[in-house]
C-alpha cells in the first residue's frame, strides 16, 4: 500500500512537472507566424521587416524569417506571404459610422451626373420601397451637373407616398420633398434658423433645400430606427470598412447603446473610439467616472462640436467673401460664447475636445480658443483636434504644431472639392487648402480619415489623394495645388500611428511592434514602391484584428 501511494505520488509529480514544462514551452511559441512578407511596421526604429509572430491578440515578435522560426511550435499556424505587403491596420480618424452603414442600403446619388439621372434614381428607389417609408441618405453632389441645387419639384411626382430627406454628400444641406416638408410643418412662412438657412425660390416659396441647423426642422420628425435596423447598419458598416483594410474608427457621435450592445455581445470586428456631442460633456464625464472609458474594442473620452458648415454648401466661415457670392462669408453654426464655454468645461473635465472647422475664419477662431483654454486650464496632455482643417489662413499653419493641436483631415476631399473649390474661394486661398505638406513640414501630427458617409471609407483612395492630388475629373494630372503633395510613407503615418495618437492609443496600436495589438492588413502590392497613380488599383487581400482574420478577398489563401 505504501509502495502504491509512493508510486502514485511520483506519477502525479511527474505529470505535474510535465504539464508545467509543456505550458512553459507552449508559452514560448506563437499562435500565428507570418513569413516571407514585406512589412511596413510604422515603427521608426525598424521600418521594415519580413516576418511577424502573433500570440493572442498581440504581436509577439517582429523581425527576420530566421528569428521567427524559433517561435514555431506544434500548434503554430504558419503563413508564407511570398512578398505580399503588410501595414498596420488602417485607422479612420473621422467618420459617421452607423450613418455610413445605413446609407449602404439607401438610394445612391453620389455619382449621379445630371438632374435627370438624380430624378430617375430617386424614382426607381421609391418604386421599390414600401409606401410611407422615409427615403434618406443619397449623398448627392450638385457640382456633378454644374452647381444647380435640386428642388422638391424634381422628385415630388415620384415620391407622393414617401417622405424624402436626402443629403448632399457633405451632410450640411439636404433636399426635402413636399411630403416631408408637410410632415415637418414647413411652409413659406417658416422663419430662418440661426446657424442655418432655408433656401427659397424667386416667389419666396421653400425650394426644399435646408442647410446646417435648419436641417433639424425635418430630422426631428423622422422616426427613430429599430434596434434591429441599427444593429444591421453597424454590422454592414464593419463588414464594409474591413474590406477596405480599416481596423479602427473614430466615430463622430451617436448610437452609443448599439455600440455597447455589440461590444457586450462580442460582435465587434472593428475597434471604435466614439465621440459624444460637446454640449453633453457633463453626461460623458459622469459616465466615465462611473464605468470607465472603455476597452480596446470600444473607447470613449472625446466630445465633438462644430464651428461652421462646409465649403460646398457655402456655409464654411471665411474672413473674406466667397468668390462666387461676394455678399457671403459663410457662418458659425454655434456662437463664440457657447463654443468657448463647451470647450473650456469639457477640457476641465479631462475630456478630449474634437471640433469641426473648415473655413479660415472658423479655424482661426478655434486655434485662438484652444490656446486660450489651454493657458487658462493649465498644462496637460490634452490633444485638441480640429476636424477637417481644410482652408487654413497661411499664418495659422505653424500654430498646430506649436500647441500640439491635431489636424484630423480627410484627403479624399481634396480631389473631390478640388474640381470646383477655386470657383468658390479663388486662386490665392486654395494655396493653403488641404495643406498636408505644409502641416507635416511644420511638425504637426496630421491624422487621416474619410468623413464617411461624406466620402468613401477607403484608405487607399485617401493615400492616393494625398500623394497625387489628382482631382476626380482628371483635369489635374500633375496634382491640384501640387506643392501640397506628401509621400506615401507620410500618408501611411497619418492613417496609422498618428491616427492612433489622435485617440490616445499609440501605445497599443498604430504600428506593428511587440506587445501591440495584432491589427494588420495584407495588400497585393507595395504601395511605397509602385507608381502612386496606381495605388487605387491595389487590392486588400486580408484584414486582421487582434490576430483574427475579419476579411478575406475572394477566399484568398496564403501558403
Amino acid at each position: 500500500m505504501n509502495i502504491f501511494k509512493h508510486s502514485l505520488k511520483s506519477l502525479l509529480l511527474l505529470s505535474f512537472l510535465s504539464s508545467m514544462i509543456s505550458c512553459q514551452n507552449t508559452n514560448q511559441y506563437a499562435e500565428l507566424i507570418i513569413t516571407h512578407a514585406n512589412i511596413w511596421t510604422g515603427d521608426e526604429n525598424q521600418a521594415f521587416a519580413e516576418a511577424m509572430a502573433v500570440k493572442g491578440e498581440t504581436v509577439m515578435a517582429i523581425g527576420s524569417n530566421n528569428e521567427m522560426r524559433k517561435l514555431i511550435g506544434n500548434d503554430t499556424e504558419v503563413l508564407k506571404l511570398e512578398g505580399k505587403f503588410i501595414t498596420p491596420g488602417f485607422i479612420d480618424s473621422h467618420l459617421h459610422f452607423l450613418t455610413g452603414g445605413f446609407n449602404l442600403s439607401s438610394v445612391q446619388l453620389r455619382d449621379a451626373k445630371t438632374p435627370e439621372e438624380f430624378i430617375i434614381r430617386v424614382a426607381e428607389f421609391a418604386k421599390n420601397t414600401k409606401p410611407g417609408t422615409w427615403i434618406l441618405g443619397g449623398d448627392w453632389d450638385h457640382e456633378q451637373w454644374g452647381g444647380t441645387l435640386p428642388e422638391k419639384e424634381w422628385i415630388d411626382e415620384f415620391t407622393k407616398e414617401h417622405p424624402v430627406f436626402i443629403s448632399r454628400l457633405d451632410g450640411h444641406m439636404a433636399l426635402a420633398n413636399s411630403l416631408a416638408m408637410q410632415l415637418a410643418g414647413l411652409d413659406k412662412n417658416t422663419q430662418d434658423v440661426e446657424g442655418g438657412a432655408l433656401v427659397r425660390n424667386e416667389e419666396g416659396e421653400l425650394s426644399g433645400i435646408l442647410k446646417d441647423n435648419a436641417m433639424s426642422l425635418v430630422w426631428n420628425k423622422i422616426p427613430d430606427p429599430s434596434d434591429e435596423q441599427i444593429d444591421k447598419a453597424l454590422q454592414d458598416a464593419m463588414n464594409y470598412v474591413s474590406s477596405k483594410g480599416v481596423t479602427s474608427v473614430h466615430h463622430m457621435v451617436g448610437y452609443m447603446d448599439a455600440l455597447e450592445r455589440a461590444r457586450d455581445n462580442k460582435t465587434l470586428i472593428t475597434r471604435i473610439y466614439a465621440a459624444w456631442p460637446i454640449e453633453n460633456w457633463k453626461t460623458l464625464k459622469d459616465k466615465i467616472e462611473k464605468d470607465g472609458n472603455g476597452d480596446q474594442w470600444l473607447k470613449i473620452g472625446g466630445v465633438k462640436g462644430f464651428v461652421d458648415g462646409s465649403l460646398g454648401s457655402h456655409t464654411a466661415a471665411f474672413f473674406e467673401p466667397y468668390t462666387d457670392l461676394p455678399t457671403d462669408k459663410g457662418f458659425f453654426v454655434n456662437s463664440h460664447q457657447d463654443l468657448y464655454n463647451w470647450i473650456s468645461d469639457a477640457d476641465k473635465a479631462g475630456l478630449q475636445v474634437i471640433i469641426h472647422a473648415i473655413g479660415d475664419s472658423a479655424i482661426h477662431f478655434l486655434l485662438d480658443t484652444y490656446e486660450k483654454v489651454g493657458q487658462e486650464n493649465g498644462t496637460r496632455d490634452r490633444r485638441f483636434r480640429i476636424e477637417h482643417s481644410q482652408h487654413i489662413f497661411p499664418n495659422d499653419i505653424e500654430r498646430f504644431a506649436s500647441f500640439n493641436i491635431i489636424p484630423a483631415m480627410q484627403p479624399y476631399h481634396a480631389i473631390d472639392d478640388g474640381r470646383w473649390a477655386e470657383k468658390l474661394i479663388g486662386a490665392e486661398r486654395i494655396k493653403t487648402s488641404y495643406a498636408y505638406k505644409s502641416l507635416f513640414d511644420s511638425g504637426a501630427r496630421v491624422a487621416f480619415g474619410s468623413d464617411w458617409f461624406v466620402a468613401p471609407p477607403v484608405p487607399l483612395d485617401g493615400i492616393y489623394a494625398a500623394v497625387t492630388r489628382r482631382t476626380l475629373d482628371n483635369k489635374n494630372p500633375d496634382g491640384w495645388v501640387p506643392e501640397q503633395k506628401i509621400t506615401v510613407e507620410q500618408a501611411l503615418v497619418a492613417y496609422t500611428i498618428n491616427a492612433a495618437y489622435a485617440s490616445f492609443e499609440e501605445d497599443i496600436k498604430g504600428s506593428l511592434e511587440p506587445g501591440k495589438l495584432a491589427d494588420f492588413v495584407v495588400l497585393d502590392e507595395d504601395i511605397t514602391k509602385i507608381d502612386p497613380v496606381k495605388i487605387r488599383e491595389v487590392k486588400i487581400l486580408q484584414t486582421w484584428v487582434g490576430g483574427e482574420k475579419v476579411y478575406d478577398f475572394d477566399d484568398f489563401t496564403l501558403e
